[in-house]
């Protein structure tokens, strides 16, 4: 069955920074896009980032483009989001995404609290 599973979330001060990881299991990891998603208190789920399957082409929302980063290693099914100079309003819980067949499939998600 297909599982993704974050990590890499915890407490950071406003300018530091974070890298987030999400293995995936249960699929060809290689061949799909994938995608990075966070939710805020008491807000929608917001699209970040998406890389393409090989990594060649990448996608970032208006507010965190040119602070994150997002990178995958296929050969380890893994993919990454490097954020840096993170405001309080990076402040969520960041989920992986994927869809296959026209099913989105979620990990469970890790907390990134950004304060003093």
């Amino acid at each position: 069955q297909v599982q993704l599973v974050e990590s890499g979330g915890g407490l950071v001060q406003p300018g530091g920074s974070l890298r987030l990881s999400c293995a995936a299991s249960g699929f060809t990891f290689r061949n799909v896009a994938m995608s990075w998603y966070r939710q805020a208190p008491g807000k929608e789920r917001d699209f970040v980032a998406r890389i393409t399957s090989l990594g060649f082409i990448t996608d970032y929302a208006s507010s965190v483009k040119g602070r994150f980063s997002i990178s995958r290693d296929n050969a380890k099914n893994t993919m990454y989001l490097q954020m840096r100079s993170l405001k309080p309003e990076d402040t969520a819980v960041y989920y992986c995404n994927v869809v296959l067949a026209g099913i989105s499939y979620w990990g469970q998600g890790t907390q990134v609290t950004v304060s003093s």
